[in-house]
C-alpha cells in the first residue's frame, strides 16, 4: 500500500455554453482541456477535487461542456465537487451525476480525511452554515488528520476578491481551533496560489488556495483583471505519517 495520498485539487474553469466561450479574452474551455491533460500525464492521482465556479454564464450547456471535457481527456481517476458562488448545486448533482464523478463529501483514507465543506450563500460572498459546521464536526475522526476543502477563502487575501470571501471567518477559525486534527485548508475562489497562515489560539493553520483553470487574478488590481499567468492546478501529497505537502503548477 502507498505511503502517500495525492489529491489535486481544480477550480473555477467558468464555462460558457460554448466551447468558443471567452473569459477576460481568455478560452476557458481549453484552459480546463490543457489541465486536465497535464493532470493526465501525472505519475499517479488518487482522486480530483473541483471546488467550484464551473460556470460563468450559468447555462445547463457550460456544464455539460465542463463533463465533456474529463470525457475527452479519458480522466477515470475520481472526481469529487463543491459548488462555487456562480454554480447551482442542483445543476452540479444533475450533471455530474456518474463516473468519474462522485457526490460523497468525505473522503478516506488510512491515516487522512479529505472533507469538502459548502461555502455557497445567496451572495458572491460566502458562509458556512451551522449545519455544515455540524455535519464536518460529526465526520472528523480525531485519529486521522484532516484536509479541508471549499470554495470561498476563510482568511483576507489582501486584494479585490476580499469584498466576496468568506462571511463567517471568525467562526471558521473557532471551529478549527476546536479540532486540532485539522492539518490544513484548500480553497478556490481567489484564482492564484497563495499561502495565507490563519492565526489560531495555539497554532496556525495554513490556507492554500488554488490556481483557476481559467484565468488568474492580478493581485495589485483595484477590479477584476487577469495577469500573465497560465491556467494551473495544485497538489496536496498527504504522507502516512500525517505530514502535508503541496505544491502549484501553471500551464
Amino acid at each position: 500500500m502507498s505511503k502517500e495520498f495525492i489529491v489535486v485539487q481544480i477550480s473555477d474553469s467558468h464555462l460558457f455554453a460554448d466551447t468558443s466561450g471567452l473569459h477576460h479574452d481568455t478560452n476557458v474551455y481549453q484552459n480546463l482541456i490543457k489541465v486536465l491533460q497535464n493532470i493526465k500525464q501525472l505519475p499517479h492521482v488518487d482522486i480530483i477535487v473541483f471546488t467550484g465556479d464551473l460556470t460563468q454564464d450559468h447555462t445547463d450547456a457550460s456544464y455539460q461542456l465542463f463533463v465533456q471535457a474529463f470525457n475527452a481527456c479519458e480522466i477515470i481517476t475520481p472526481v469529487y465537487y463543491l459548488a462555487g458562488n456562480h454554480d447551482e448545486p442542483k445543476l452540479l448533482n444533475h450533471h455530474l451525476a456518474s463516473a468519474p464523478f462522485c457526490q460523497e463529501n468525505v473522503i478516506e483514507t488510512k491515516h487522512w480525511q479529505i472533507l469538502l465543506i459548502e461555502s455557497k450563500s445567496d451572495t458572491p460572498a460566502g458562509e458556512v452554515t451551522q449545519q455544515q459546521f455540524s455535519q464536518v464536526a460529526n465526520a472528523i475522526n480525531a485519529k486521522k488528520s484532516q484536509l479541508l476543502l471549499m470554495h470561498h477563502h476563510p482568511v483576507d487575501a489582501g486584494f479585490f476578491i476580499d469584498q466576496h470571501g468568506l462571511n463567517n471567518q471568525q467562526q471558521f477559525c473557532d471551529f478549527l481551533d476546536a479540532f486540532p486534527s485539522i492539518a490544513a485548508v484548500g480553497c478556490g475562489h481567489i484564482h492564484q496560489a497563495l499561502t495565507l497562515p490563519m492565526a489560531l489560539t495555539k497554532r496556525i493553520v495554513n490556507l492554500y488556495s488554488c490556481p483557476a483553470t481559467s484565468i488568474q487574478f492580478d493581485v495589485t488590481s483595484a477590479t477584476v483583471a487577469k495577469n500573465n499567468q497560465g491556467p494551473g492546478f495544485r497538489q496536496f501529497i498527504l504522507k502516512a505519517d500525517k505530514q502535508l505537502f503541496t505544491d502549484v503548477t501553471f500551464i
